[in-house]
């Protein structure tokens, strides 16, 4: 009896010392936790503050290309503006000129026409006299016709050759028809009755032509 009494006082004090200790373990847990609580707090203060500053650098770079991009603009657009007036002062230079070119596209030949002229007036003038020597006037109108052609030539006109050439719709135009006597004469270009010309490789009127069919 004596030893099962002293077992239950001997209970009773490791409880008793058990209820001191636990208030203590209390404590500590709730000073860890608090702790852990600052530094949470503290953590999060510090990442706020690292992504405040963070999102300006962002803003301040976004304002710097929104900049640069209105001055590119700028330039841009002074660029097109001063290509677009140089080009319009082209497109009218280039009217212009094109034209003076029409209008006065004659001129050269014309220039070169005045001294012919001038020589036709002189025969003119000399087949009035009753006493011309005709032989001398016809030498003079060759002379002048020569001058002429050789003029044209110069400015690109040739004569459409018809010398035993077949009638070819590409510089002929057929204005009578005779019927052949012989098959091989068929399409060959019996007369020529008005002569065909060609300006630097162009034909500007055909060779008036009579032909076997």
């Amino acid at each position: 009896m004596r030893e099962q009494k002293e077992s239950m006082e001997n209970e009773e004090l490791q409880e008793t010392n058990l209820e001191e200790t636990n208030p203590l373990q209390d404590k500590n847990a709730t000073a860890t936790s608090t702790n852990e609580e600052n530094k949470e707090v503290k953590k999060s203060k510090f990442f706020n503050k690292s992504n405040k500053k963070s999102n300006q650098e962002d803003i301040d770079q976004l304002k710097q290309e929104i900049e640069q991009l209105k001055n590119d603009n700028a330039e841009l657009h002074d660029k097109f503006i001063r290509l677009y007036s140089e080009f319009d002062n082209y497109r009218k230079r280039t009217q212009k000129e094109k034209l003076d070119v029409i209008q006065n596209a004659s001129e050269s030949i014309i220039i070169n026409l005045l001294p012919i002229i001038d020589d036709m007036e002189r025969a003119i003038k000399y087949s009035e006299d009753p006493h011309v020597d005709l032989s001398s006037m016809k030498e003079g109108e060759v002379l002048i016709f020569q001058k002429l052609n050789a003029l044209l030539k110069q400015k690109g006109l040739k004569v459409i050759e018809i010398n035993d050439t077949l009638f070819n719709t590409d510089y002929h135009e057929a204005i009578s028809i005779i019927p052949a006597q012989k098959e091989e004469d068929k399409g060959k270009i019996v007369e020529e009755v008005e002569k065909g010309y060609m300006l630097n490789d162009k034909v500007i009127r055909f060779s008036k032509v009579v032909i076997y069919q």
